[in-house]
């Protein structure tokens, strides 16, 4: 669709559908079957920076994003290219508007993350993940397969699989219900 910006080097499979306004930098691959709504931003540099005696040096993102068959990934959201090596959402994964995936994640197949989730760098998703909206992900961790997660939850730590998790920090639902009601008193 129109104002869309493709760059050199970028592969993309059968049946794929870009949206208005889409951005996708050098490099950059995407498989069969992928929705990129409106605004996105797929590989842009992920958040790297050294600091240094006078501020910051920014660190050279070199990697890539490499997106799998049957992804949609929906409006205004961004997939940061890796440091080095991929930044990798697998098939099968729905990303609502306004998600933000940092450098080096790679996501599992067939999770879900509703609006506003923000995945720190170099996390591991699993599959089968579901996050209700406003989820927010710790940097450098392991999130398991079929992990499901509260809206405005905070996920600081490594998660088991099969777990259910709301609050901040996430913790088992009848617990976080438990507490709430003692924060009120």
């Amino acid at each position: 669709y129109p104002n869309s910006v493709i760059e050199d080097n970028v592969s993309f499979g059968d049946n794929c559908l870009i949206y208005a306004n889409v951005s996708i930098y050098h490099d950059c691959k995407i498989g069969n079957n992928v929705t990129i709504h409106s605004g996105s931003v797929i590989g842009a540099d992920g958040f790297g920076f050294a600091p240094n005696q006078d501020g910051y040096d920014k660190i050279p993102q070199i990697g890539i994003v490499k997106i799998e068959d049957n992804v949609e990934i929906g409006a205004n959201s961004c997939v940061d290219r890796s440091t080095m090596g991929q930044t990798i959402i697998r098939k099968g994964v729905k990303i609502d508007n306004l998600v933000q995936v940092a450098h080096n994640v790679e996501i599992g197949e067939n999770t879900v993350m509703s609006a506003q989730v923000g995945i720190a760098g170099s996390t591991k998703v699993g599959s089968w993940c579901m996050f209700g909206g406003q989820v927010g992900v710790a940097g450098h961790i392991k999130v398991g397969d079929h992990v499901n997660v509260g809206a405005q939850s905070g996920i600081p730590g490594n998660t088991k699989s099969g777990s259910t998790l709301m609050g901040y920090p996430a913790i088992e639902p009848k617990q976080f219900a438990r507490s709430s009601a003692i924060f009120k008193k």
